[in-house]
């Protein structure tokens, strides 16, 4: 069986050699390595937006408390908390959690804007190697910053870290047989759930958030052993297949040519961008609705709203092969409905019971999750094989930019709302 280091000489923009064609696997390899190329890009799915997800699941802690100054060992049980508005019924923050998520997306969007002008010169397994060291920076420096700003910093290496990595491995995919595809969307559902709910079930279990984030530090460790040591090469799907991906890997992502679509398309990833701006506006308004009078404290609300949005996003990106969405402008339309109805909830707040935010809170997370599944696959399916991994790359910037606009949409609707007495 063809090693790894094959592949990333192959897929890497350094001048080498010619590569003579090799005979197609054996059945029973084709089928190991179909195995292990799924579970890698699985785990490349899951260990690429864990951080980004723990981060915004945490953004409560971080704009909630200072640490404060010589305590390393542990969070101060009784930290300094910023200043809330107490004059509102929403028990707000002096700054809105879209601050969090602003850095959390903003260099994202930067990477995302970049990359097509001159990312190619850089090789996978450096990028690789740069997202999973600035993934476990994140942890180390949000985990022992004494300030906000100083945890804000570590929020922006994780923006960095997963966008670079986004970028790169669904570029990647292009190489691959398309059913990776499904197993990545699959892998970032799963650190949606897997990152809210440790984080959410840690601190329930009276673990202090530093020692929470620092207990995460083997996820960078396994993104850099399932790119080095468990993908496998791409396996050729036509005579001069592998040529073609060293040739494509060699290219600039911005060509001279448009990437083909069949009739339609166009239309519904412009619209993708829109659906994002409210999809996201309204992660952002999750902590706007605090309930009183319940067993859960504002911060424990919070993270139960984001474990269960990440719930439905894992359950409907792992739906690929049971439903497949060909008209995503309807998921659209009914995040459109649902972000009217709990503006509506937070402005006159007539739902009885945070209960029923949790079930809506989690369709929403089902909306959002095949919205994502289904795009990509659709672009899988729509484009030509020389273009796919410009088309897989560019695609990533629209729902960047919808988060990015939603963040700032979100800082001035948070401080109008919260001066509602």
């Amino acid at each position: 069986m063809r090693s790894c280091a094959g592949s990333r000489r192959r897929l890497s923009d350094s001048e080498g050699e010619e590569t003579v064609p090799e005979p197609r696997l054996p059945l029973l390899d084709r089928q190991s390595s179909h195995w292990k190329n799924a579970v890698g890009f699985w785990l490349l799915g899951l260990c690429n937006n864990f951080s980004y997800v723990v981060m915004l699941s945490a953004a409560h802690d971080i704009l909630s408390h200072e640490r404060t100054s010589g305590n390393q060992s542990h969070v101060d049980p009784s930290p300094t908390p910023i200043p809330h508005n107490s004059s509102s019924r929403f028990d707000c923050n002096s700054v809105s959690t879209a601050a969090v998520l602003l850095a959390d997306i903003l260099p994202t969007l930067v990477i995302k804007l970049l990359a097509p002008l001159g990312l190619h010169l850089l090789p996978y397994s450096p990028r690789v190697l740069i997202s999973g060291i600035c993934a476990a920076g994140s942890f180390v420096l949000v985990a022992f910053s004494h300030s906000v700003g100083t945890s804000l910093c570590g929020v922006v290496l994780a923006s960095i870290s997963s966008g670079l990595g986004e970028v790169t491995f669904l570029s990647l995919t292009a190489f691959y047989p398309r059913a990776v595809i499904s197993w990545w969307s699959s892998g970032t559902g799963g650190a949606g759930l897997l990152g809210a709910l440790s984080y959410l079930g840690l601190t329930q279990a009276g673990l202090s958030p530093q020692h929470t984030l620092l207990s995460m530090l083997g996820i960078p460790a396994v993104l850099l052993a399932s790119y080095f040591l468990l993908l496998t090469s791409p396996e050729p799907q036509d005579p001069g297949g592998e040529e073609e991906a060293e040739r494509a890997a060699r290219q600039p992502l911005i060509g001279t040519e448009a990437p083909e679509s069949k009739p339609g398309s166009g239309s519904s990833l412009s619209f993708r961008e829109r659906w994002t701006v409210f999809k996201v506006w309204m992660k952002a308004g999750f902590e706007l609705l605090f309930f009183r009078n319940t067993s859960l404290s504002h911060a424990q609300q919070y993270r139960w709203y984001q474990m269960l949005y990440q719930a439905g996003v894992f359950a409907s990106r792992s739906s690929l092969r049971c439903c497949r969405i060909r008209f995503t402008w309807a998921l659209a339309l009914l995040q459109c409905l649902n972000l009217v109805f709990l503006l509506a909830d937070v402005w006159f707040g007539f739902l009885p019971s945070m209960y029923l935010v949790f079930l809506i809170v989690l369709y929403e997370g089902l909306l959002g999750g095949a919205a994502y599944v289904n795009t990509f696959h659709n672009i899988a399916l729509e484009t030509s094989d020389e273009h796919r991994e410009f088309a897989m790359a560019a695609t990533c910037i629209s729902d960047t930019l919808g988060i990015s606009l939603s963040g700032l949409l979100a800082l001035p609707l948070h401080d109008f709302l919260c001066q509602l007495s």
